[in-house]
């Protein structure tokens, strides 16, 4: 993570941050280890933690919650109904995309009102690498997560300070803090285009471990003259 935030000069003195927490290992990884970090470091900087209710039935919202204050920080939490509509007869070709775009626009908004210009998210290596498959194979395009990314005219940074964290470490790291598992209610999150890219990408994984590596690298390895014109 310190080599993202290096990098990528995600944060600075005084910045003030939204956290978008999921309740997954990857959002809780990252808040604990933002607010860890700035009792060994140089410079100040504020951490506001928000959890996006989609709206289905089994909410874990208040348990997770309170395992934030458990942790030190306050979680402020937003009931919505985007998966729900997400998931509504008018949009089953793809319900993923609403939901995940209604529920980034609040984030924003929750932003402004913080007066924070920095949000930042949990994605990790795994998530960037099957982000490109995505929109190779659904989009027609060669487009991946940046890892530091500005919105609306540089009025807002989105950051992702686990994009060189492989998956599998920060499960790990997750399983050491003894992270609860909050169980995920979407009805198609274990079925959904990206974790069909996943299994994928995991069959390949098992066949030569240097792939994921190689595949990584090559986002920033670019030959554009060896792709074709538009």
């Amino acid at each position: 993570m310190g080599k993202a935030l290096h990098r990528y000069q995600m944060i600075s003195d005084g910045d003030r941050i939204v956290v978008g927490v999921s309740g997954g290992a990857d959002s809780l990884s990252l808040m604990w280890m933002l607010s860890e970090r700035r009792a060994r470091i140089p410079i100040h900087y504020d951490l506001f933690a928000v959890y996006i209710d989609p709206g289905f039935e089994g909410s874990f919202a208040e348990a997770l919650k309170a395992y934030c204050e458990q942790l030190g920080f306050s979680l402020r939490v937003e009931f919505t109904d985007y998966g729900v509509r997400g998931h509504s007869s008018d949009n089953r070709e793809n319900p993923c995309f609403l939901c995940s775009r209604l529920r980034r626009k609040r984030l924003f908004e929750i932003a402004d009102e913080l007066d924070c210009r920095k949000l930042a998210l949990g994605h990790n290596k795994d998530d960037v690498i099957e982000t490109l498959f995505m929109n190779i194979c659904y989009a027609g395009e060669i487009s991946t997560m940046m890892p530091s990314q500005a919105f609306f005219q540089d009025k807002f940074t989105l950051i992702r300070p686990m994009a060189f964290a492989d998956e599998g470490l920060i499960r790990r790291f997750s399983g050491d803090q003894k992270f609860p598992d909050f169980e995920n209610p979407c009805p198609t999150a274990k079925t959904s285009k990206r974790q069909e890219i996943k299994f994928l990408l995991k069959q390949l994984y098992r066949s030569n471990k240097k792939i994921k590596g190689n595949i990584f690298r090559a986002m920033s390895h670019v030959r554009l003259d060896y792709l074709l014109k538009s």
